[in-house]
């Protein structure tokens, strides 16, 4: 949007005239500061408060009852933009507003469900400075129908395309946001109210071109959805991968809560095709120069609609997409990775075992003890931790599977995907 073209427009249109200002400041500072002066402006004031003149450059101008007041402030990826207007004398002054600044980049297949509630918690937001890039990937059951019915309370642009896979429509969309920022979610995700809010102070005090959030569990979600949120996010099962309170690895954001600068993806592009992308392009980042973060505060609330069965296949892609990171990216894999692999490995030796030598399955029994009274610790649940013990279980032995089955295939074998193999286990759709 030209806001200097528009105010222009505005301005002929009522009679009125243009002064421009520039602000050197803090984006708070210069919001704060600006609303005094546009208010004393507007009050009958011949100038803005002390506070106000001493924030602005030298050179400025101030007009007595009217003005257009355009604040910038630049740090590679912030801009502010203030309004204040008085048409043809008489005094009317706009809320301040903050320009596009963050582009919400929505990847989504026949959930028009999911997309009614993110665009929900995006239009309750206390900072709207975002704009959100909805783009259906050849989707049978369509949102547009949501997108139109959002559109006057969240600046909202609905792309249609064919179906290509998550990767490729994250990159559709980016080539088509208009923000300085890229922040990327998944549907099933709700925003809270405060996350732009956190993310803009957040930026502001320590600047990185790209960050990731964690995911919590909504006091909503389903006793299934808690528990699969609990075994995602535990030290003992994650090793605090996913943006835990304590981490054993250095954190790589993932798709479902991260963002990266317009300039970050202008250098590194976007997404590549393959499993594991959102590691991927932020081990590229991290080679390109440009620092990753966690920001523990800007969180989402990751509503997974899954089952056991669903969940098994997704981690069970997740182990098989770190062997496919390690070849793209070699020594990307650590320690902490082969965990699920060694918990597979070494149960079955301890069940083999346990015929001969029963006293084998205590380190098994103490894994369940463990996990149950963590779980418990957390959650405050009985029924939440007993079944955090099953989807643990299922996490580790279906991440593990999935890791040892493409190191079999992939560092012994020298074998690589095929189409078809992509296709099923991927699944583009």
């Amino acid at each position: 949007m030209n806001f200097t073209r528009r105010a222009k427009e505005l301005f002929s249109a009522r009679g009125g005239s243009l002064c421009l200002l520039s602000l050197h400041l803090s984006p708070c500072r210069a919001v704060q500061s600006a609303a005094r002066g546009c208010r004393e402006a507007a009050d009958g004031g011949d100038a803005p408060s002390r506070a106000f003149r001493d924030t602005a450059p030298t050179g400025g101008e101030w007009r007595r009852g009217w003005g257009w007041l355009r604040g910038t402030y630049r740090s590679g990826w912030f801009r502010v933009w203030i309004i204040y207007a008085n048409f043809a004398g008489v005094n009317e002054w706009s809320q301040l507003t903050m320009a596009m600044k963050f582009s919400i980049i929505i990847p989504v297949y026949n959930r028009p469900g999911e997309v009614r509630e993110l665009l929900e918690s995006l239009a309750r937001q206390t900072v709207k400075c975002f704009e959100v890039v909805l783009v259906e990937d050849g989707s049978t059951v369509r949102c547009d129908e949501v997108a139109r019915e959002f559109a006057g309370v969240v600046d909202v642009r609905y792309f249609y395309k064919p179906n290509s896979g998550r990767s490729l429509t994250r990159n559709y969309g980016m080539e088509r946001a208009t923000g300085d920022y890229l922040v990327f979610f998944d549907s099933d995700c709700v925003i809270p109210e405060h996350y732009f809010e956190t993310l803009v102070r957040e930026l502001e005090a320590d600047y990185s071109d790209c960050f990731g959030g964690p995911d919590r569990a909504h006091e909503s979600f389903t006793v299934l959805q808690k528990a699969i949120s609990h075994s995602m996010t535990s030290f003992i099962t994650t090793g605090g991968i996913r943006g835990g309170k304590r981490v054993l690895d250095k954190y790589t954001p993932r798709t479902f809560n991260m963002g990266m600068s317009m300039e970050a993806y202008r250098r590194v592009g976007g997404f590549n095709d393959m499993f594991g992308e959102d590691i991927d392009l932020s081990l590229r980042l991290q080679a390109a120069g440009f620092r990753t973060r966690l920001i523990r505060d800007a969180y989402v609330y990751h509503k997974r609609r899954v089952s056991l069965r669903s969940f098994y296949r997704q981690v069970n892609v997740f182990g098989r997409a770190r062997i496919d990171l390690q070849i793209a990216h070699p020594g990307s894999m650590k320690l902490v990775h082969t965990f699920p692999a060694l918990f597979v490995v070494g149960t079955v030796v301890l069940v083999l075992a346990s015929p001969w030598w029963p006293w084998t399955l205590l380190p098994l029994g103490l894994l369940l003890v463990i996990l149950l009274v963590e779980a418990l610790a957390v959650t405050g649940s009985v029924r939440i931790a007993s079944l955090s013990v099953v989807t643990s279980l299922v996490q580790l032995w279906g991440y593990g599977c999935g890791f040892l089955s493409a190191f079999f295939k992939k560092i012994v074998l020298g074998r690589r995907d095929d189409a078809s193999e992509l296709d099923r286990l991927y699944k583009k759709k």
